[in-house]
């Protein structure tokens, strides 16, 4: 399986960025698909998430209506949609993979495979 994540970059504050997670390798419509995020010198902590059917969603506390994610199933892609984004939002952003639950947990050992991550940077 490879995921295959993108979209970072360098914005300024109050910006809008969309990352996108293509999946391969496997039936993408059984999985949910989640975003997670690690700064430097801090643990890695789940942002977004949606379930296989996408008919659930789950966001991290800090994300206060921000950010929206959804999935094409035809496309085997996850989007991210990321606005007003703020300075503390740098970071590296992964996309991971799940069959662990038919919802969408926060967990990061529920996730079994993982993307190389793209860089989100947020100027002041």
């Amino acid at each position: 399986v490879q995921l295959q994540a993108s979209g970072g970059g360098l914005v300024q504050a109050g910006a809008s960025l969309r990352l996108s997670c293509v999946v391969s390798g496997r039936t993408f419509s059984d999985y949910a698909v989640s975003w997670f995020r690690q700064a430097p010198g801090k643990e890695r902590e789940f942002v977004a998430g949606i379930s296989s059917s996408g008919g659930s969603q789950r966001f991290g506390d800090f994300v206060k209506g921000r950010f929206t994610i959804s999935r094409d199933n035809a496309k085997n892609t996850v989007y991210l949609q990321m606005s007003s984004l703020k300075t503390e939002d740098t970071a590296v952003y992964y996309c991971a993979t799940t069959r662990r639950s038919t919802g969408v947990p926060s967990i990061i050992s529920y996730y079994d495979d993982w993307g190389q991550g793209t860089q989100v940077t947020v100027s002041s």
